[in-house]
């Protein structure tokens, strides 16, 4: 087995895990990060759990798939028509919020982000 197919494994176990916290509501939005083959399968399991999804390419075999709530996926929607590091503060901010990062060390990343001062 070569060292990509245990990336895929491991992937693809990742991908369980994340449907299995979603469907506990433990999170309403989940980004993977794949390459094209594993999300074309990863895509028709969501399908047959009637799991909503968008897909965002990063390169050309690479591709974002975020999962989730229909209210998150229109959220991401408004701005996924730019590669990550191309968000504004404020989308950053609102997207990690969202895939459940520590909000602290969000309001960090964005202070930063937009170069505001924070009291120590």
């Amino acid at each position: 087995m070569s060292d990509r197919d245990y990336i895929r494994i491991g992937e693809m176990k990742m991908f369980m895990h994340h449907i299995y916290e979603f469907k506990k509501g433990i999170r309403g939005l989940i980004l993977c990060t794949m390459c094209k083959a594993c999300a074309e399968t990863v895509i028709k399991r969501l399908q047959k759990q009637n799991i909503e999804y968008l897909v965002q390419e990063v390169v050309e075999d690479k591709v974002n798939l975020y999962f989730g709530k229909r209210a998150c996926l229109d959220t991401v929607r408004t701005f996924i028509d730019k590669p990550l590091n191309r968000l504004t503060p404020e989308e950053d901010f609102i997207l990690g919020a969202m895939l459940g990062y520590d909000i602290t060390m969000q309001c960090e990343r964005f202070c930063n982000k937009k170069k505001i001062t924070t009291a120590v």
